[in-house]
Order: C-alpha cells, then sequence, then structure tokens
C-alpha cells in the first residue's frame, strides 16, 4: 500500500460500498429465490446470511471497519457466483462482482483467503440457519428475506475515516483475521 493514488482511489471506494450496503443486500435479495441458478442463490445466500453472523471478521461495531466486511463480502460471494454462471452477470450482481476486483487490488495475496473463506460459507450458519436450510425451506427463505429487508432499510451508514492509516488498519485486521 505504499501507491498513494490507489490509496485515495479506495479512500472514496470504500466509503461509497458503505454507503450502498443496505441497498445492495436489498438488490442481492432478489437473487435468493428459486428463479435464480444454483450457484448463484448459494453464494449470494451465503453472503446475504454472512451479514447476520454474530462473529464476523471485522465486528460491525468497529468504527470506520465495522461493515466493510460485509461489503467485501456481499461482493466477493457475488463474483463467485458469476464466475459459475457468467450468463447471471448484469444488475446488482454484474456491478458487485466487478467491485471484487478493488478488494483483491486492495488485499493483494489476502485475497485468495478471503475468496476461499466466502467459499467456506456455503457451508456455514448464522442466526441457526445454513444456506442449505435457506435455499431448500420455503418458509425459512421467506424468513430470511424479510430479515435482509429489514436489515437493509434499518442500516445506519457508519463513519469512514478518508485517512491513510484506516487503509492500514483494514488490511492488517483482515490479514490477521484471514491467516
Amino acid at each position: 500500500m505504499t501507491d498513494t493514488h490507489v490509496d485515495e482511489r479506495f479512500l472514496e471506494v470504500f466509503p461509497s460500498w458503505l454507503r450502498s450496503l443496505g441497498e445492495d443486500a436489498a438488490a442481492l435479495s432478489t437473487f435468493v429465490g428459486p428463479d435464480a441458478p444454483e450457484p448463484v442463490r448459494r453464494y449470494v445466500t451465503a453472503g446475504l446470511n454472512y451479514i447476520f453472523k454474530s462473529l464476523d471478521l471485522i465486528p460491525d461495531g468497529i468504527d470506520d471497519l465495522g461493515f466493510l466486511d460485509d461489503a467485501f463480502v456481499v461482493r466477493v460471494a457475488a463474483a463467485l457466483a458469476t464466475a459459475e454462471t457468467p450468463s447471471a452477470k448484469d444488475g446488482a450482481l454484474g456491478r458487485l462482482s466487478d467491485d471484487a476486483h478493488a478488494v483483491k487490488e486492495f488485499l493483494g495475496g489476502d485475497y485468495a483467503r478471503l475468496e476461499a473463506y466466502v467459499q467456506n460459507l456455503r457451508k456455514g450458519a448464522a442466526r441457526g440457519r445454513t444456506v442449505d436450510d435457506i435455499v431448500g425451506d420455503d418458509a425459512v427463505r421467506a424468513a430470511f428475506l424479510g430479515e435482509v429487508k429489514a436489515w437493509a432499510e434499518a442500516y445506519q451508514v457508519p463513519s469512514f475515516t478518508r485517512e491513510k492509516k484506516t487503509l492500514i488498519k483494514l488490511k492488517a485486521f483482515l490479514s490477521a483475521k484471514l491467516a
């Protein structure tokens, strides 16, 4: 992270992702239903379910950083979904998938570990629900989508200090958690 130009770009990009996180979650929720291709449903569901994990990579209460891991995870989940189903790469899913390139550029060598982490989210659970539960059970999926909608509407955009040290802290935090 010695390139000041790159740092300055991330100081603008990441706050915009925080501003749109609620809208992004709501838009992605349309890919959870049975009409979406199976890989897309599973990756998107895993990414959205991550929002509800009590123990995520960066606790939501940490100033400046708490929701950036959520923004990163939904983008990586979108990228993994569209890598398996390129025909699904349009609208919000395509935009978020494209944004994953910036995550990869920012994280460098740690990106592969974040990608593996997101792949493993398809096996994990949040609030007692697994991806299989959500994808396979209409009632569970309906409850989940209701929670995503409520979360998206209640989401409060956190602060983000536009200083290089914020990016250094973010990268160090993720590198340690993904190790």
